[in-house]
């Protein structure tokens, strides 16, 4: 069967709570939006994303999708994803574009969203986000694939002992007293560098 233009679907939330009842919701959604969702969990395998069409179910997040399945065309589908990103190696890492980066390593990640960490004051010249990208640099930066849930490029960078120990000192230009607790009392040795092209 040729992919739809849209697809009706119900959505319900997957809370991880004792007892919850959810209101479900039924809208159309295009099925590119709904085959991104897939993307970000099975890439570009066509036939798992044949599969989850056919079976009309998908749990991503704290969100349940669920709409009547159909086998789908190979031929429409494959063109659908010629539509979205590949991994590209060669793409060098481009800090100006980089939008969040996840410090890595110890017991729990520490998620920095640029605009979290990459306001100027006007004390200081220097953002907590400007010295990341410092020292993060270019030279050791390893692509690590496409990500399709979040629209980006992943670049990976692992870091020496006396950059972690920058890294350490300077959370005080962290605004968020969380995020700036996190960076002086968890344990990372590395970055996962997320790029939008």
């Amino acid at each position: 069967m040729p992919l739809p233009e849209t697809v009706r679907v119900k959505l319900s939330s997957e809370a991880a709570e004792s007892v919850s009842i959810t209101p479900v919701v039924a809208q159309e959604i295009p099925i590119r939006d709904l085959v991104e969702h897939m993307l970000g969990i099975t890439g570009k395998d066509e036939p798992r994303i044949q599969e989850l069409l056919r079976r009309g179910a998908l749990v991503t997040g704290a969100s349940r999708f669920r709409w009547a399945g159909w086998e789908a065309d190979l031929e429409g589908l494959r063109e659908l994803l010629s539509t979205f990103p590949d991994p590209d190696p060669s793409r060098a890492f481009a800090a100006e574009r980089c939008i969040r980066a996840v410090l890595r390593g110890g017991r729990q990640a520490i998620d920095l969203p640029r605009e979290a960490v990459a306001r100027k004051t006007m004390l200081r010249r220097q953002t907590y986000w400007d010295l990341l990208m410092e020292v993060v640099g270019t030279n050791a930066v390893v692509y690590g694939g496409y990500s399709y849930r979040d629209r980006a490029d992943r670049y990976l960078r692992e870091f020496h002992p006396p950059e972690i120990e920058r890294l350490r000192a300077a959370s005080g230009m962290v605004r968020y007293s969380t995020l700036r607790n996190h960076i002086q009392s968890n344990g990372f040795f590395s970055a996962e560098l997320f790029v939008v092209r």
